[in-house]
């Protein structure tokens, strides 16, 4: 069932400070059913970090948010207004979801950088081509979002001749320069050099410093201990446990929680 045509069309118990409600969210890949009707509220400020086996959904329900996959029901709220679909239950055309997505901030696993742009051009792109922003006003912004991310010296350079650790950092450079209501970040270390893995996870430290909202896919257990609000475990599709991290790694609630930080050893994972 369409997810337009099984949900109300405003948010029953919107509040001033919730950026993000997401109501029985429910995804299948044919018969392979990954979310099984997931509700979860972020906050203004809020850091969640999602945890999880490997398959269990994480990954899914971060593209179930910014609409790059159609939950096959429920609804996703941005600051009260549904993700996908007008009041009214018209859907949104591709102009409309494109301009409500740009609110929504996406760190990919890959980087998905342009190869064939400067590292300041990536950064650029997005607010020049969907916000129709001034140049001269965006060129300087990117800038000061490259010393930000201690990237500074690389404005000119291509992503090719970038580590692992400084292509991220400037993906999460070019999701800032949208100025996003919120910043989703899946697995964003994952595929680095151990080596390099400090870099990024740095720079999100300091995000969540600085009050930004975020929803972070991670297997890094002592990062997630360090920067969440909360912490939401996930297994097999469905919401298991959510709770404080002090909570949720000194005394987990669930038997599934407890096996699952079993295989941890000082917050460093015992297997990928």
């Amino acid at each position: 069932m369409n997810a337009l045509h099984q949900s109300p069309d405003t948010a029953p118990v919107a509040t001033q400070t919730k950026v993000l409600q997401l109501q029985g969210i429910s995804k299948w890949f044919g018969d392979n059913h990954v979310l099984k009707d997931v509700s979860l509220d972020v906050m203004n400020g809020e850091v969640v970090c999602l945890l999880g086996p490997s398959g269990c959904g994480k990954s899914t329900l971060l593209r179930c948010i910014n609409w790059l996959e159609q939950p096959n029901a429920g609804s996703v709220f941005l600051n009260g207004q549904r993700m996908g679909a007008h009041k009214g239950g018209l859907k949104m055309n591709d102009a409309d979801l494109a301009q409500m997505r740009s609110r929504i901030g996406m760190v990919f696993q890959h980087f998905a950088l342009w190869p064939h742009l400067t590292v300041l051009q990536n950064i650029m792109q997005a607010p020049l081509h969907v916000l129709k922003r001034d140049a001269g006003e965006v060129r300087q912004e990117a800038l000061a979002l490259l010393a930000r991310v201690g990237l500074a010296e690389k404005a000119e350079m291509f992503p090719a001749r970038l580590s692992g650790g400084q292509k991220q950092r400037v993906g999460i450079a070019r999701a800032l320069a949208m100025k996003p209501d919120i910043l989703l970040f899946d697995e964003p270390t994952s595929a680095l050099d151990p080596m390099l893995v400090g870099e990024v996870l740095e720079v999100i430290r300091d995000l969540a410093g600085e009050g930004a909202t975020m929803v972070i896919v991670t297997h890094e257990m002592e990062f997630a201990r360090q920067v969440a609000s909360r912490v939401v475990f996930m297994d097999a599709g469905v919401v298991v446990e959510s709770g404080a991290p002090a909570q949720f790694f000194g005394a987990p609630q669930t038997q599934r929680a407890q096996q699952f930080l079993a295989r941890f050893h000082g917050g460093t994972p015992a297997a990928r």
